[in-house]
């Protein structure tokens, strides 16, 4: 569960490591990130050490933008995109608890990421109760994908 770098002090609802715009814009220039991207005005990336750890064989779970998994896909093996997602009532009651005026209006955020389409996810977790019935759901895909890559390694060695 890396820490992305995004271009914003970190809160209560996003726990990242800081970066300024100075430093996201050479570390995109650079290739130092996994994945960036821009949204809300903001630069948000994956730390190189996500590549490192996907090539190595071990599971890396990230949030990142729904416009990047395609890119994802091609860039790191074994990609498994989970969508956790929940009707609009309820994402509009979360991100109101937010209270980040700086990432636009509600109503917007939740069209645009309408606008993005269909995820073509391996997984879904409908987000509807409470936080932790869906991180059961989250961690039990993981330990599924985990048991699935020690599968396959020992199949590879045998």
């Amino acid at each position: 569960f890396p820490r992305r770098p995004v271009t914003r002090e970190a809160s209560t609802w996003e726990d990242n490591d800081t970066i300024d715009e100075e430093s996201f814009a050479r570390g995109h220039a650079a290739g130092a990130f996994t994945l960036s991207w821009r949204a809300h005005g903001l630069g948000y990336a994956l730390p190189g050490s996500c590549r490192d750890a996907a090539e190595a064989g071990q599971v890396v779970v990230c949030n990142l933008s729904r416009t990047l998994i395609g890119e994802a896909r091609k860039k790191l093996p074994n990609v498994s995109v989970v969508e956790v997602t929940a009707s609009v009532a309820v994402l509009a009651a979360r991100l109101a608890l937010r209270g980040r005026s700086e990432d636009g209006h509600i109503g917007a955020r939740i069209a645009r990421s309408r606008e993005v389409g269909a995820v073509a996810a391996d997984h879904t977790i409908v987000n509807e109760g409470a936080p932790e019935t869906a991180g059961r759901k989250l961690a039990a895909f993981l330990r599924k994908c985990a048991e699935m890559d020690v599968r396959n390694a020992d199949a590879t060695a045998s």
